[in-house]
């Protein structure tokens, strides 16, 4: 059993992203050291045979791939304590498979979530950029639906506060000084865009990318990871302006490439465009700064350049 205990150890990306962040503490190390134990544990629980581990695997979740006891193909995502394991599965189960991963059980304290097996390696990453964004355009529509009465999950509003006081408190450091006017810029752009919603609330993916669709078996493509939030289309939409940065800022006419980009996607889903340039703005700043907290100053300095570029 020793030799499958050294399969699941865990990727060195998850263990690299999670040590960087700056809110990593003793409860994050504990969780990541005890990782292999609690994944024997959960596939004994639910009678599951793992195969392998997803390389190079999440950035914040285990996934292992397995079978269950019938010999259907899964995966298993195990993610650390306090994160949105039930907001998650909540999400989910609500799409209950349209346009997204289809889960088949839970155990939100444990924050382990069994899914449909999905092609993990390949993702719309893997299309040439004007094909991806037309997939994940249409992909993306298909989750855009009214959540339940009395649903869970936090609105836009309220999760931008928290990452506004973030910011705030970030944006006095020393070290981001020289992302001051675009920090500025962005908090400001977040009242103006909560202040007033022009669309009644839909189901939000809340991490929509391109590296967040895969492809299927049963559709071409099916959304996975989301942190959802119940809010405006446009604010689902700011990654796919971000997508593919490193390619984007070091082409002639980034600046001109990047409005292109919410012009069309503005267009293509018909949202505001000058609220789908704010959300991006504000988004991609809090990202920047945060990367510069967590000691990444190039990814840091990249996306508050794009930030500006908008």
């Amino acid at each position: 059993m020793a030799g499958t205990h050294d399969l699941l150890e865990p990727p060195r990306r998850l263990a690299r992203t999670l040590a960087s962040d700056p809110s990593f503490g003793p409860a994050e190390r504990a969780w990541l050291d005890a990782l292999p134990d609690h994944t024997h544990e959960c596939l004994a629980r639910w009678d599951l045979t793992p195969e392998r581990v997803q390389l190079p695997g999440g950035r914040a979740s285990l996934v292992v791939l397995v079978r269950t006891a019938d010999g259907t193909p899964a995966a298993l995502k195990l993610a650390p304590p306090g994160t949105t394991t039930a907001l998650e599965h909540a999400a989910l189960a609500h799409w209950n498979g349209l346009g997204a991963v289809r889960p088949l059980r839970v155990d939100a304290e444990a924050g382990a979530l069994l899914l449909e097996r999905l092609h993990g390696g390949i993702s719309l990453r893997s299309l040439a950029e004007p094909k991806a964004q037309l997939e994940a355009a249409a992909t993306v529509q298909r989750l855009w639906v009214p959540p339940a009465e009395g649903h869970p999950f936090p609105t836009v509003a309220e999760h931008t506060a928290v990452l506004a006081g973030r910011l705030r408190e970030w944006a006095g450091q020393p070290w981001a000084a020289d992302a001051r006017a675009v920090t500025e810029e962005a908090l400001e752009l977040r009242e103006a865009l909560t202040a007033e919603v022009p669309e009644p609330p839909v189901l939000l993916h809340g991490e929509y990318e391109e590296g967040t669709v895969l492809a299927a078996e049963r559709a071409p493509w099916l959304a996975v990871g989301p942190r959802p939030l119940a809010g405006e289309r446009a604010y689902d939409l700011a990654w796919l302006v971000r997508d593919r940065l490193d390619t984007l800022m070091a082409s002639p006419g980034a600046a001109a490439a990047a409005r292109r980009r919410v012009a069309r996607l503005a267009d293509s889903l018909e949202v505001d465009a000058d609220r789908l340039r704010g959300w991006t703005l504000f988004r991609t700043a809090e990202a920047g700064v945060h990367a510069l907290a967590a000691g990444l100053p190039r990814r840091g300095e990249l996306l508050l350049e794009f930030a500006g570029l908008l």
